[in-house]
């Protein structure tokens, strides 16, 4: 006759067909924030079971309480093999765990933004296709700006981020299924119906074993620091002050030791405030534990309890169950079995925490680091060129990053580290959309990226053609938004032997401010074209001074205004060519120093208007030559003074006009005329002539003197 479950103590529920799988034994091992495991160990009459039957599939093993009511375990087999005969049945074992142990075998790179924590577990559970959890949650999370998954399975990721924030789980049980509970506050956990009270029994004696109850019973205290404090830094408030301390003292020596810790992972001190209390529980948490040995059915870890009847009053209290190794065992099976105790199919070993002491998981999921520098793709809005914040952040698309879409919404802000950061200076270069950066993560933090430079690559090649060009250095720009390959600035160095040259570009404007001196030296030749205008301001002094010759040519037109005086000092020749007319305007007077000759060439007429006085002085001679005429007109007196000789040389005719009276006074007169001499006044004349002739016309003629008249010639003629 085939052996069957049925009114057996404890069964086991599989995908196969009903008592193909007969239970005999199980060890547990559960605890708070841990996913438990279960190795049965099973019986059957066939010996031919496919283990993938069984992998994956949800079993459960259901233990009997009392009013009919059972107990259950369930989980997922991920092993499953047989191991020889027991009993006359084939002997096959499992290990069966909870969904969350799947999470194990996933891991994944991927970013989280702006989201709590709970919501991002909650998340990767989905995402997993796993929607058997409830949350006890009491407190509130904050936001995480950006939070990555770097190379750790989801299982790691979702427990270190439950450990960072204080939440830990436990499960529930039912048949063909069990519940993760996400919890957070100690106050939340209920007791296991039926039982709320378990009583204390020293000894295991045959008289209570069908009585649930604990039978051994032990506690101990463990030294733990009294408090514990952290402090970090927040770029947008440099300067505040983030440290945080939580207290916990208890009453023996020595607990008043500190942990320090840095970063602490958050930008405000309320929620510092949270996490340093987090922390100085999680040490307490040890502080004291208990541990004990039961048959009591309805032990489970997650669950409360009261202890009763313990000789030590102040054991008897409401405890937390935080683990427990649970054996199970029914060998009814066997025709030789002893049995052992039948009454006795369940017992566990357990420790619990004392109910009014916060529970906190131990921190032992690692976060991974990133080992050294990465490469990413900075992104943005489509369109743009250049994606910046008043930080000068950017957003980036990392190589790992399988969901972002290179997008503004890729990445969270990332700092860029520029080789200067001061108050309103220093130095920046923002990435642009499509440059690949080089990114640190801040104590290899993956959540904590820094921009530290640029790379080029095959899409994004240097702007100077190598290794042909490997001696030249230098910026090179690219004007934005639409600038191509012609639209830059550019500083650039050629350090090649011969040819070096410092060359600077500018796209549009180029401004130079210097609040002091600039000084220039130029060893060579300087050449500067102006396409269109340039305006020059001194304000005070200006100073040029030219060694060899100084040339300008000026196409239109030369305007030179000075405010105050003009000096012009010209230590050999000075030379002025006016292709047209030329005027000369001044204002007051005119003072012309020529230190040796000076020559005047007017090609057509000369004018000069003169309001005031004009005073020629010559220290040597003058000579003036006028090709055609020349006229000089005084509206007043004129006078020449000559304190030597005076000749006059006239090639034509000499014409002199006075309207009034004309005195010619010199100690001795010569008139001397090569043909004739002629004076004439009204009808009285006197002609001289070469031959010797002299006439004298008038009409009375009188001569007068004061002694002799002397009448003498070859024939003198009276009429």
């Amino acid at each position: 006759m085939a052996a069957i479950q049925k009114n057996r103590k404890i069964q086991v529920f599989t995908p196969l067909k009903e008592n193909t799988l007969l239970f005999y034994q199980m060890h547990g091992s559960e605890q708070l924030s841990e996913p438990y495991l279960y190795n049965l160990e099973l019986l059957s009459e066939s010996s031919t079971i496919n283990p993938e039957a069984l992998l994956g599939e949800s079993v459960t093993i259901g233990l009997e309480l009392d009013n009919n009511k059972w107990r259950y375990f369930n989980g997922f087999v991920s092993r499953f093999g047989q191991y020889g005969n027991q009993g006359g049945y084939h002997h096959y074992r499992a290990e069966v765990r909870p969904w969350l142990w799947f999470l194990t075998r996933a891991s994944n790179c991927r970013i989280f933004q702006n989201q709590t924590a709970p919501d991002i577990i909650k998340q990767v559970f989905r995402d997993q296709g796993f929607t058997d959890f409830e949350s006890k949650l009491n407190a509130s999370y904050s936001s995480r700006e950006y939070c990555v998954q770097y190379r750790e399975t989801d299982f790691n990721f979702v427990s270190r981020l439950m450990e960072e924030e204080g939440i830990y789980y436990y499960f529930s049980h039912d048949n063909g299924k069990h519940t993760l509970v996400l919890i957070d506050d100690n106050n939340a956990h209920v007791e296991y119906p039926g039982y709320q009270n378990i009583p204390y029994y020293a000894e295991l004696r045959a008289d209570l074993a069908r009585l649930d109850h604990v039978h051994e019973w032990g506690f101990a205290r463990e030294v733990q620091p009294g408090a514990y404090e952290l402090t970090d830094y927040d770029f947008k408030k440099p300067k505040a002050n983030l440290k945080v301390k939580s207290q916990l003292k208890e009453s023996h020596t020595h607990s008043e030791r500190e942990f320090f810790d840095y970063p602490g992972r958050y930008t405000e001190t309320g929620a510092g405030d949270n996490y340093v209390r987090q922390r100085i529980e999680e040490q307490h948490a040890r502080f004291e534990r208990c541990e004990g040995q039961a048959n009591a059915r309805g032990l489970s870890v997650g669950y409360a309890f009261k202890l009763q009847d313990h000789p030590r009053d102040d054991q008897n209290k409401k405890y937390l169950v935080v683990s427990a190794e649970y054996h199970l065992k029914l060998d009814e099976y066997f025709s030789n079995s002893t049995g052992g105790d039948p009454e006795q199919p369940y017992t566990c070993s357990f420790t619990a925490l004392d109910n009014a002491r916060p529970f906190r998981p131990s921190r032992s999921s690692l976060k991974p680091l990133v080992h050294g520098a990465q490469t990413a793709v900075v992104v943005g809005p489509s369109g743009d060129e250049i994606y910046t914040d008043q930080y000068g952040r950017v957003k980036v698309q990392f190589h790992w990053d399988r969901y972002g879409k290179k997008d503004q919404d890729s990445s969270c802000w990332v700092r860029v580290a520029h080789p200067w950061a001061g108050k309103n200076w220093g130095m920046v270069a923002i990435p642009r959309i499509g440059h690949e950066v080089v990114i640190e993560f801040l104590e290899g933090d993956p959540d904590q990226p820094l921009i530290i430079g640029s790379v080029y690559n095959a899409d994004m090649m240097p702007p100077y053609a190598l290794p042909a060009n490997a001696t030249q250095t230098g910026i090179k720009s690219r004007s934005s938004k639409g600038g191509g390959g012609d639209n830059f600035n550019e500083i650039r160095l050629e350090d090649k032997k011969g040819s070096e040259e410092m060359y600077f570009h500018a796209e549009k404007d180029q401004n130079i401010l210097v609040e002091n001196d600039r000084n220039e030296e130029i060893d060579r030749d300087r050449t500067l074209l102006v396409k269109r205008d340039k305006s020059e301001t001194v304000e005070r002094n200006k100073v040029v001074h030219v060694a060899g010759n100084h040339s300008e040519n000026i196409d239109g037109a030369m305007s030179i205004v000075v405010g105050q005086t003009l000096t012009e000092t010209v230590l050999i020749n000075y030379a002025e060519t006016v292709g047209g007319a030329m005027e000369l305007t001044v204002g007051a007077a005119l003072a012309i120093t020529v230190g040796a000759a000076m020559s005047e060439a007017v090609a057509g007429s000369k004018s000069e208007a003169i309001g005031g006085s004009k005073t020629e002085s010559i220290g040597r001679n003058k000579t003036i030559t006028v090709g055609e005429n020349l006229t000089e007109s005084v509206k007043g007196n004129q006078s020449v003074t000559v304190d030597k000789d005076l000749t006059e040389t006239i090639t034509g005719k000499r014409r002199i006009e006075v309207t009034k009276e004309s005195t010619l006074q010199a100690k001795k007169i010569q008139i001397t005329a090569a043909d004739e001499i002629s004076f004439k006044t009204g009808s009285a004349e006197i002609i001289m002539k070469k031959n010797g002739d002299i006439t004298i016309k008038g009409g009375k003629i009188t001569v007068k003197g004061s002694s002799d008249l002397i009448l003498k010639g070859s024939k003198i003629s009276e009429n």
